[in-house]
């Protein structure tokens, strides 16, 4: 099981993680960051189930998502 987490702030709202996470569990955030765009979160912290028809809303630690960000927004804890 694996934890991330998101730099907010630095995020410039691409969403590239959202399509590379293979779980589902980085969505779009509510609230603006100060750049003003709606940065990603990872939706397990926030209860939000993941995308229809994925079993379960634990992170693998696959780091798919910190590879892909642009910005080095994201860490990967395993």
């Amino acid at each position: 099981m694996g934890k991330i987490t998101i730099a907010q702030d630095k995020c410039k709202g691409c969403l590239l993680c959202i399509g590379f996470c293979p779980k589902g569990l980085i969505v779009i955030d509510e609230k603006l960051n100060k750049r003003g765009v709606k940065p990603v979160k990872f939706s397990r912290q926030s209860g939000i189930p993941p995308k229809a028809g994925k079993e379960d809303n634990e992170c693998l630690g696959c780091s798919m998502c910190a590879l892909i960000c642009p910005d080095c927004c994201i860490e990967v804890y395993k």
